[in-house]
Formats: structure tokens, C-alpha cells, sequence
């Protein structure tokens, strides 16, 4: 079955992880739109250019493209996961998680600001879980604020990750000032750079117009249409499956393990309290939840023993996203 081949490190999986993500966006493909404009930068970047890039792409282009990408992250992130042995043992049930989760939805399937961040997310996780044993992390934090910098520049709502790098402070390390402050001088950096570049060319109101989403009002709401929470079901039913599994192994696993979730709850709690950092509110904020999420799901279907639930469930995750995509 589909998860018991996945449990193996095996470089056919990624043969097989391909071909699901093939699969898994069939829907688009057979009734791709007219035309999709592809935003894939901030106006901070935006503005500074003057190039809309990806804008000549035909859609079936834009939909393969997207699918390349996330390919490319899911195995990004899987060799995270197997390096870190975040699952016990290395395999490939975090690539096929990841690619499922950005098949959820139809707007996850073209290419958009959150997805390229999750380049920038999924190379962060790797940095931050780095941190627990090392001696001296000073220029490390600084790289990850300078890195958080570029991802807000991709994405704003991004920037929300800086406090992510604190509460992996808290997390990892006893209290220095110095670890504190290091990321907020790399993100500083990164904004005064631009700012100066901005105010060469004379267009510094610009520079400071970058900043008007800090100013806006929490929404109360987020249009989701009924079938966008009916296909959410069997993820919220795996996560649940999740706790149980890890409540089992939670404190049998090394410290490092249980920092390491611990972080991840953290980074999902705060791209979900982030969407309102943006103008314009789409549901694809959400891809900026996937690697973490992903990481969960792995767990569990990596050390669930249960086969017949664990392997209908996938079923039923995957016949859901297919057939919603259709309806």
C-alpha cells in the first residue's frame, strides 16, 4: 500500500512521490482557467524592478512550474526531517505528506508569494532545529533574521517568522541578550539596505508604504466556501491521530525531538495568526502551514500501527482532494 512503501528509504519513492503529485493536481490541468497572473513578489521588489516575472506564462506552463516546485520541497524537506531523524527512522512519508497538503486546494496549484516562501521555510527549519547543540549561535541568528528580511520581502506576512526565531531561543537555549538581538540586526540589515537603495533613487515614501500592512485592521473572518472545510476533514482527523501517537512516544523521545514539535506548533500558530497581514487575503496564505503540518502527519504514519487505518485514511485524504477539485 501507498504508506507501508513510503516507510522505506527507497529511491523509487520518488518516483512514486512524483507520479501522487501528478495525480493530485489532475483536477487544474483538465480545466485549467483562461488565464493566471502569477504575483510572485511584494511590491517592495515589485516596485524596485519594474518586472512582473512569470506574467508570460501560459497556465498549463504556471501549473507545471508550481508542480516542480513543490516537488522540489518536499524532498527539500524530507532530507531536513531524515537529518534531523525527526521520525525515528529516514523515509519518505514527509515528501508525500508535504505534496499532498499543497494539493489541498486548487489556488495552492499555481504558483504565488507563499510558495516561494516555503523555500525560505523549509531551509529556516533546518537552521533552527541546528540550534540546540551548538556552542556559539550569535552568527547563525543573525543569518536567520536577514533571511527572515528576504522572506518578507517575497511575502509580507512572512515577517511574522522573526518571532519564531525568539521562541526558538526560548525554546533551545538558555537566555543570552546577544542571541536575542542577533536576528533583529540580520532583519534590520537587510531593511536598511533597500531603504538606502529606495532613497538613491528617490523614492522613499515608497520605502516607507512597504509597511502599511503592520497598520491594518484583524479581519473577522476568511471566506472559505463549504467545500474547502469538507476536504480539511481528513487532515483534521490525521492530526488528531497525530496527538495520540505522539502522547505515546512523546516522552520516550529525546529532548531534542520534543523541542523540535514544540517549535513546529509554534510556526503553525503564527502563519495562522499572520494572514491578516496582507491586502488582499487568500486562502494561500495557508501553504506557508504546510512543511510544518507535513512533519506532523509523517510522524504519525510513520509510527502508527495500525495498517488498515492508517492506509484507508490516506485513501480517503487523497479521494477527497480529487474529488473536490472536480466538483
Amino acid at each position: 500500500m501507498i504508506i507501508n512503501q513510503h516507510r522505506k528509504f527507497t529511491p523509487i519513492n520518488i518516483v512514486l512521490v512524483s507520479a501522487i503529485g501528478l495525480v493530485l493536481c489532475l483536477g487544474i490541468f483538465l480545466s485549467l482557467p483562461d488565464h493566471i497572473t502569477p504575483i510572485l513578489f511584494e511590491p517592495a521588489i515589485n516596485n524596485l524592478i519594474g518586472i512582473r516575472i512569470g506574467s508570460g506564462l501560459a497556465p498549463g506552463e504556471n501549473v507545471m512550474i508550481t508542480l516542480i516546485l513543490t516537488l522540489l520541497q518536499a524532498f527539500f524537506l524530507n532530507r531536513v526531517v531524515n537529518n534531523f531523524n525527526l521520525l525515528g527512522k529516514p523515509n519518505f512519508t514527509p515528501a508525500l505528506m508535504y505534496m499532498t497538503l499543497v494539493s489541498l486546494f486548487t489556488p495552492f496549484l499555481v504558483l504565488s508569494p507563499p510558495l516561494i516562501c516555503n523555500f525560505i521555510t523549509i531551509w529556516m527549519l533546518g537552521k533552527l532545529f541546528n540550534i540546540y547543540k551548538q556552542h556559539d549561535i550569535k552568527g547563525l541568528m543573525f543569518e536567520l533574521g536577514m533571511i527572515v528580511a528576504i522572506g518578507s520581502l517575497i511575502y509580507f506576512p512572512f515577517m511574522v517568522m522573526m518571532l519564531l526565531l525568539w521562541i526558538s531561543l526560548l525554546i533551545f537555549r538558555p537566555f543570552s541578550w546577544r542571541e536575542w538581538t542577533t536576528p533583529l540586526l540580520g532583519f534590520s540589515t537587510i531593511y536598511f539596505l533597500l531603504g538606502v537603495i529606495y532613497y538613491w533613487i528617490g523614492r522613499l515614501q515608497e520605502f516607507f508604504a512597504i509597511f502599511k500592512p503592520l497598520g491594518y485592521a484583524f479581519p473577522t473572518e476568511l471566506s472559505l466556501n463549504m467545500y474547502d472545510y469538507l476536504v480539511i476533514i481528513p487532515i483534521a482527523i490525521a492530526l488528531l491521530f497525530f496527538l495520540v501517537v505522539l502522547k505515546e512516544h512523546f516522552f520516550r523521545s529525546v529532548v531534542h525531538l520534543r523541542k523540535s514539535f514544540q517549535l513546529l506548533f509554534f510556526m503553525v500558530l503564527l502563519t495562522l495568526g499572520s494572514f491578516y497581514l496582507n491586502n488582499h487575503i487568500t486562502i494561500n496564505h495557508f501553504l506557508l502551514c504546510a512543511p510544518p503540518i507535513a512533519i506532523y502527519l509523517a510522524f504519525y504514519f510513520t509510527n502508527s500501527k495500525s495498517k488498515w487505518v492508517y492506509e484507508t485514511l490516506y485513501l480517503v485524504i487523497v479521494a477527497a482532494i480529487i474529488y473536490f477539485q472536480f466538483v
